[in-house]
């Protein structure tokens, strides 16, 4: 079990792992379908603090991601329903409080298709980030710890 700040720390580096390979992905293969106007990865500059936006992206996973590590252990449901939650929290985030305090419409206007994409795309980050976040948490050595365990009994015994 790894300490609380421990487990914040691990979920803002895989919430922001998880926005730029499973959240950005979805949204270049969409553009590539010919299904999104604009292609992933921009650097055009966003407010509300004028940071290139795969950077803002990318902070706001990081955010989402620590309070998701916070949160998940307290959950006792399955990884696929934590990974539902987790990108219908981050898309209701985006869409209510991330859009209009960078001057947008909120829920994209309530444009279907971009709501859409919006939607899967976050779900995807929810997929990476329960998929990412174990990964990260430290382990212990216990093949090698068994390993030298059995050459001191072997070598010191004599």
């Amino acid at each position: 079990m790894t300490h609380l700040p421990m487990r914040i720390f691990l979920g803002c580096i895989a919430g922001a792992v998880a926005v730029l390979v499973f959240h950005q992905t979805t949204l270049q293969l969409f553009f590539w379908a010919g299904l999104a106007p604009q292609a992933a990865f921009r650097f055009a500059v966003v407010p509300p603090f004028n940071a290139p936006m795969v950077v803002s992206i990318t902070f706001w996973g990081a955010v989402y991601g620590g309070l998701f590590a916070l949160l998940a252990p307290r959950l006792p449901w399955p990884t696929a329903a934590k990974a539902l939650l987790a990108g219908a929290f981050a898309g209701v985030m985006g869409w209510f409080v991330v859009r209009p305090l960078a001057g947008h419409p909120a829920a994209f206007g309530w444009q279907s298709a971009a709501m859409l994409r919006s939607a899967a795309a976050c779900f995807m980050w929810g997929v990476g980030l329960t998929l990412i976040l174990p990964l990260l948490r430290p382990r212990r050595l216990r093949g090698w710890q068994l390993r030298r365990n059995a050459w001191n009994r072997r070598h010191l015994a004599t």
